[in-house]
């Protein structure tokens, strides 16, 4: 499947996108003027790598304000210190109690605040301009470890046309972040038409005040992302910005016939197509895909890779092949596969849901390749399926 997303309906036409946009629900904004030519800057380049092919997702780029979604934002590491404005707040692992500021205790990563508030001019410009790059923004960090972020522009991008939304569809965001991706499927489809939900109150209480101040009110809801939202269900699609084990069966059960269901997994995209609330099947996009992990769900496996070269692990498809194997697979078996089967691409791996039983699979879903979804189990190749497996 590829990332432009295939066919749709025809996009909402200027009249249509001004009146979802609710300008009179906004609030004053001192950056209004600064951020547009920022926004068109980042739009031009999202378009020159090949994203935003559809004129409707251009538009919502084009006008949603991403800097109100994103007060303020972390940066990662003595890079942004060292590239921060003299006196700037940073966090390190003896003085982040002083500063006041997110830790890095035990070696862990500290790092730089950047906030529209801040007192210093140069401060505030960089927070504007770094609101607009074509990056991924650290919004809610705990104890050192990131809990939430604002996705890279052009992933969301490519994300949101993969998703192959027409009017009228109604749509659950698992993972509602800063709010920005739930207000350009707004700015998309209308207030009525998106769900987001995350388990946080915080965090949906955060993405709410961003949503008002931008215009837009969607369904804002505080629950379990593993559970759905079965309020606002049936669903014509379901968009996840974390990363899942496996694929909630909630998820397959608050779907309509026919939806489409996006959503993190492996380092990868997939993309399912619903037949029913049991059954489910598709294949990765091609390209990588890094976030955090639905939370209450545990860790991610640990991806082994004692016996390798290291040279294969250089390669972003045999990491992929690593992260969809992981628990399944001693490395060195994984190595030949990749290699025997000519290095494989993510967009040959895809995923089948059939009742109790879903796995993941290289070329073909009844194929000789195919690894179970979900706790880890036995270290080797799962193999065929058993004739009559629901």
């Amino acid at each position: 499947m590829g990332s432009t997303g295939g066919s749709t309906r025809s996009a909402p036409d200027a009249a249509e996108r001004v009146a979802r946009r609710r300008p009179a629900g906004r609030e004053a904004d001192g950056y209004a003027e600064e951020a547009t030519a920022l926004r068109t800057g980042l739009v031009r380049e999202i378009v020159a790598g090949g994203g935003l092919t559809d004129p409707a997702w251009r538009a919502a780029f084009e006008e949603v304000p991403r800097h109100l979604f994103v007060p303020y934002y972390y940066e990662a590491g003595d890079a942004a210190a060292a590239a921060a404005p003299p006196g700037t707040k940073t966090a390190g692992a003896a003085g982040a109690a002083e500063a006041g500021e997110v830790g890095a205790a035990h070696g862990t990563v500290g790092y730089t605040r950047l906030w529209r508030d801040d007192p210093h001019p140069l401060r505030r410009a960089r927070w504007l301009a770094g609101a607009y790059a074509d990056a991924p923004l650290a919004t809610r960090v705990r104890d050192g470890e990131l809990i939430t972020s604002s996705s890279q522009p052009s992933l969301m991008a490519r994300m949101l046309q993969a998703l192959q939304v027409r009017d009228g569809d109604r749509v659950l965001e698992i993972g509602a972040g800063t709010g920005y991706n739930a207000a350009l499927l707004a700015h998309r489809l209308g207030d009525a038409h998106v769900t987001t939900l995350d388990l946080d109150p915080e965090i949906t209480e955060a993405a709410r005040n961003h949503l008002a101040a931008a215009g837009f009110r969607p369904a804002v809801v505080t629950g379990d992302g593993a559970r759905g939202c079965p309020l606002h269900a049936p669903y014509d699609r379901i968009i996840a910005t974390c990363a899942v084990a496996s694929i909630p069966s909630a998820w397959l059960g608050q779907c309509r016939p026919d939806a489409l269901i996006l959503t993190p997994l492996a380092t990868g995209l997939i993309a399912l197509r619903v037949a029913d609330a049991r059954h489910a099947e598709g294949h990765f996009l091609a390209i990588p895909a890094y976030f955090v992990p639905l939370r209450g769900s545990g860790p991610p496996p640990q991806v082994p890779t004692h016996g390798l070269p290291s040279r294969p692990l250089l390669d972003d498809s045999f990491r992929f092949l690593l992260n969809v194997a992981a628990g399944h697979m001693e490395p060195v078996e994984a190595l030949a596969l990749w290699e025997h089967e000519g290095r494989p691409g993510r967009e040959r791996y895809g995923v089948t849901v059939r009742g109790e039983r879903q796995w993941a699979w290289l070329d073909d879903p009844e194929g000789a390749y195919g690894w179970p979804l979900g706790p880890p189990g036995r270290l080797e190749p799962f193999r065929g399926l058993s004739p009559g497996a629901p």
